[in-house]
């Protein structure tokens, strides 16, 4: 895909710079910009006053509203105006005053969000950051550096995750919650500091797991954060007896993953 194709609708006082792509059915709306090096592909909806710039990939159907700035530099004191990219996936909706910025030469550049994504007004992705799919960011939602959120979380409006912080699949985190540590697929965080309350059960019924299974990750639950040894030395010990849950498999190899921070719990602060 090259130039600006045919059946795309630009208002006059657009500004498409130069070098932009823009794809078959691509709606781009008044006094929006589009930079030099951004890629707009079919079907994009640009609202009136959207910005997408840097070296930014749109995916296919993705909506962006009024005032959202998507492809911005990194807020990064590192950031020495190398060239980054950003990458948002299909589906996505985009609203008013969002922000999602490039990645960091140090972490490899790139920031990259997945399909069917929805971000609430004011919401902020920042560099470096890896999104899965048919996630929700409600109003408001703040993302520092190097994030990761799996598919199918939701966070509630106005919470904060800390930099290089893990949420896993079906998590669910509470309004205003401040998010310091990891949070397991399937857990629910509220509060600030953020307590991991128990499990999604509302989420994990919505994504069609049977009660039968969500009774067997509760009582693993129970085992991994109420035990006496550490939460991942209780993680390892049960891993045999749920092995034919893959949800229960799912939790355990999140907990014996990356550790780059520490454990969200139903404890204050974090615990190993």
């Amino acid at each position: 895909m090259t130039g600006i194709a045919k059946s795309a609708r630009i208002h006059p006082s657009a500004v498409v710079e130069d070098g932009a792509v823009v794809g078959e059915g691509v709606t781009i709306g008044p006094f929006s910009y589009v930079g030099p090096k951004v890629v707009l592909h079919d079907n994009v909806v640009l609202h009136p006053h959207a910005i997408v710039t840097g070296l930014t990939t749109v995916g296919k159907g993705t909506k962006i509203f009024p005032n959202a700035v998507v492809g911005g530099d990194p807020q990064s004191v590192h950031h020495g105006g190398e060239e980054t990219t950003l990458t948002v996936g299909e589906n996505c909706t985009i609203r008013e005053g969002v922000t999602m910025n490039t990645g960091t030469t140090d972490f490899g550049g790139k920031t990259i969000v997945g399909n069917n994504n929805l971000f609430l007004a004011n919401s902020h992705v920042a560099h470096d950051c890896r999104l899965g799919n048919n996630i929700i960011m409600s109003n408001n939602v703040m993302l520092a550096g190097h994030v990761v959120i799996d598919d199918r979380a939701i966070l509630g409006g106005g919470c904060a995750v800390h930099q290089f912080t893990r949420v896993g699949r079906n998590a669910f985190i509470g309004g205003l919650s401040a998010v310091s540590y990891d949070v397991i697929p399937y857990g629910m965080l509220n509060g600030n500091p953020g307590i991991l309350d128990g499990l999604n059960v509302v989420g994990m019924s919505r994504a069609g797991i049977e009660r039968s299974v969500i009774h067997v990750v509760r009582r693993a639950f129970k085992a991994i954060f109420e035990g006496e040894g550490s939460i991942r030395d209780n993680a390892a010990a049960i891993r045999d007896e749920y092995v034919d849950c893959k949800e229960v498999i799912e939790i355990l190899d999140f907990i014996a993953g990356d550790r780059e921070r520490a454990l969200s719990s139903p404890n204050r602060g974090p615990k190993g």
